[in-house]
């Protein structure tokens, strides 16, 4: 009980320590609204008060920034006003393209953080290039990893900008109604981040140190509003869509053209919390996933584009462990395994979503999507339902508690009882101290299923420390061999598994060198099942280098022990249908060295090249990677990834030369004209595809997208599907 307490108090200890916000602005109420044309020639903007003083993040955290930004602030009963002055070296700004979201590291830009409920858990953030090209993102977990990074979020907002001589000017105009917060409320949270590529210095209104992610909500001052601000009055959105599709498919030698109607449905209750209704949804127009060549026994997780499920996504599939032990991943929804074991798209009739603030405290997020039935395929219709609550403790920790059920409330004679339902039940805290030094997850997962109850548990902690020169973690995971959650990403079941990190990191006075790491990296896993027999576990030693140009290369050495259980007996690491699989109830004990080099992304030309070799359980693996991009600011970008992977095994068991090539190229006609094409060929999938789309933005948010998909079996290089798809969507506040 002594130690019980001791823990206790320790942790409580470590959240409430760290920083406190000492930078702060008052943000003027105004009568005046300025013209959005980037150009601050207003009188408002004289006046205005704001963010300036900006620190330097890269190369180094200790000095004041050498290139000036100044961000003025204002703001009426409808929206925020933002005045921004970029100055530098000289003109050669450099853009990726004329894009929506671009991504922020290898161009110039600013980016605007907003707390607005002040935890330090979840913010919003808009940002602006030279070219007035803007971006807008969701921002989750306290921006502890990129996983808490959202760009597919959207809003209406305005935003240009202006280049002269060394420095240009932007000016936004921000609905309050595209923000959510507590009525009555006075101040919120606020950071900057900066990206000047003719200098090579990245910047920040609020001191970050550079072992933390610049977009971390440890780290941000506060914007004073001169007079408490109202009930936010966010209108009813329609989302209406047409689609016109027609596909083949060749494989069947079937053909089919056909007309969908549906859309979505925001709705804002009080300053926090938005309704979400979505009927016949289409995710026609999403971005393809890359491919990705497994050469695993797992499956592999991709991430959420689709919009509807986008907004506070953190309030459904932050709990758990993400990599062993997530019980909700939003992917599972819409997709369903025929009679024969693959994955095919599951129609979903519509849903709902209520999700966000209750209260300074409390966060509520509620889901259920109802799928349809496939009886040619014995899938069953579904209803998929979530109840997520969140109570924010200390300065920016949480705990949270959920409930997942998957249940089929119709009678079908293909459906056994113990697949009637799926229910799991849990409850995490979240860890973090204010300087987000010291982070934490320790949570419990219990499913249920039909005439089973007992055990099927899924539990875990983890426990780290991120410091300046030394970084260290711990993580542990446990999944019983009957828990299940069908709406999660469970990637095996009867597990033991733990994770260390050692990392010491160097930070020398050099003009050359930014930084350089050792890390010891090791991860075993074991079999409770199996007389807790160890199974797994790969032992890394890498050591890394970041260069002052944002160049950066690392080597590695890896020793890897499989065993390979009675569950194991296909496993063909070939990917050959037909292939010999390797002996199981065996183990292979294999070491591999790894090379990698990554040039700075905002070159016009940028590279990057990584290669492993080394022995690949009874034979050898010599892996090969290249990345390639080509700027033509501003109209376009090229990009080409190719990865070979040489698997050599003895006889009888199959080897194979793995080749996946990814060309890219993406041409922007101007701010609302896009087209981008992906070419993906992967022999290990036996596919060549290529996703070619066009998308006109004609009104804010609203979009008229033309999507060409085309297939090939590339074995015998003949036709396997093909579709065209013209989409209108509008977006319309009433």
């Amino acid at each position: 009980m002594t130690k019980t307490l001791c823990v206790l108090t320790l942790l409580v200890s470590l959240t409430l320590c760290g920083q406190s916000s000492n930078k702060s602005f008052t943000v003027k109420y105004v009568s005046e609204i300025p013209t959005i044309d980037g150009v601050l020639d207003e009188v408002i903007w004289k006046t205005a008060d704001g963010a300036k003083d900006f620190q330097q993040y890269f190369p180094s955290d200790s000095l004041l920034a050498e290139q000036p930004t100044d961000i003025k602030m204002v703001y009426d009963d409808t929206s925020l006003y933002i005045g921004i002055t970029v100055k530098s070296v000289g003109d050669e700004w450099i853009i990726s393209s004329l894009k929506r979201d671009f991504r922020a590291g290898s161009s110039d830009n600013i980016s605007l953080l907003f707390d607005t409920f002040n935890d330090g858990t979840n913010a919003f953030l808009f940002g602006v290039n030279p070219y007035g090209v803007r971006r807008e993102a969701l921002i989750s977990g306290g921006g502890q990893d990129l996983r808490g990074f959202t760009t597919s979020w959207d809003v209406k907002w305005k935003g240009e900008a202006k280049i002269f001589e060394g420095y240009y000017t932007a000016e936004l105009a921000i609905p309050l109604t595209s923000f959510k917060f507590r009525e009555g409320e006075t101040k919120w949270r606020f950071q900057s981040y900066r990206f000047d590529q003719q200098t090579n210095e990245r910047s920040v209104w609020y001191k970050v140190p550079q072992n933390q992610l610049i977009f971390s909500l440890a780290f941000m001052g506060d914007m004073v509003f001169e007079k408490p601000l109202g009930r936010s009055r966010t209108p009813l959105a329609l989302i209406p869509y047409i689609n016109a599709i027609t596909e083949r498919d060749f494989d069947i030698d079937e053909g089919k053209s056909n007309v969908k109607v549906g859309g979505d449905v925001k709705v804002a209750i009080g300053n926090g919390m938005n309704l979400d209704i979505t009927i016949n949804p289409d995710f026609s127009n999403v971005e393809v996933d890359d491919i990705i060549t497994n050469l695993t026994r797992f499956e592999i997780g991709l991430p959420e584009k689709r919009q509807f499920f986008i907004d506070n996504s953190d309030l459904f599939g932050s709990f758990g462990g993400g990599r062993d032990a997530n019980p909700f991943f939003s992917r599972r929804i819409g997709i369903a395994n025929d009679t024969a074991g693959n994955s095919i798209e599951n129609r979903i009739l519509g849903g709902v979503r209520l999700s966000g603030k209750l209260n300074q405290n409390w966060r509520l997020g509620f889901l259920s999507i109802q799928t349809d039935d496939d009886l040619a395929n014995e899938i069953a219709s579904n209803n998929n339902t979530m109840l997520a609550l969140q109570k924010k403790v200390f300065s920016r920790s949480n705990i949270g508690m959920f409930f997942i059920n998957r249940q089929s409330f119709e009678d079908y004679d293909f459906v056994d009882r113990a697949d009637e339902y799926n229910r799991v039940l849990g409850i995490d805290y979240n860890l973090a101290s204010a300087d987000n030094k010291w982070v934490g997850k320790f949570y419990t997962h219990k499913s249920f299923q039909p005439d089973d109850s007992k055990g099927n548990f899924s539990s875990g902690a983890f426990f780290g420390r991120n410091s300046r020169r030394f970084n260290v973690f711990t993580d542990w995971v446990y999944v019983d061999e009957d828990f299940s959650s069908d709406l999660g990403f469970i990637r095996r079941t009867d597990i033991i598994k733990g994770v260390a990190q050692f990392q010491k990191l160097f930070w020398p006075k050099s003009e050359t060198i930014n930084n350089y790491s050792f890390e010891l990296f090791p991860v075993v896993t074991w079999r409770p099942k199996l007389d807790y027999q160890k199974t797994d576990h790969e032992i890394n030693f890498n050591a890394n280098m970041e260069l002052q140009d944002q160049s950066n290369f690392g080597i590695g050495f890896s020793n890897t022990f499989t065993y390979l259980t009675a569950e194991d007996d296909n496993f063909v690491p070939a990917g050959e249908e037909d292939g010999v699989p390797l002996p199981n109830l065996q183990g292979y004990d294999y070491n591999s060295v790894n090379l990698q080099y990554q040039s700075n992304r905002a070159q016009v030309l940028s590279y990057g090249l990584s290669s492993t070799i080394g022995r690949f359980f009874n034979g050898d693996r010599f892996s090969a990677r290249a990345s390639l991009g080509l700027r033509i600011q501003p109209k376009a970008l090229i990009s080409l990834v190719v990865n070979y992977d040489q698997i050599s095994l003895p006889d009888p068991y199959p080897s194979a030369n793995l080749w996946l090539v990814s060309p890219k190229i993406d041409i922007t006609f101007s701010k609302s004209i896009f087209w981008s094409t992906l070419v993906q060929y992967s022999n290990q999938r036996d596919n060549l595809g290529i996703n070619s789309r066009l998308q006109w933005r004609f009104a804010p948010l609203s979009d008229l997208f033309i999507v060409y998909n085309d297939n090939y079996f590339v074995n015998q290089f003949s036709p396997r599907f093909r579709s065209i798809n013209l989409k209108f969507t509008y977006w319309l506040n009433i």
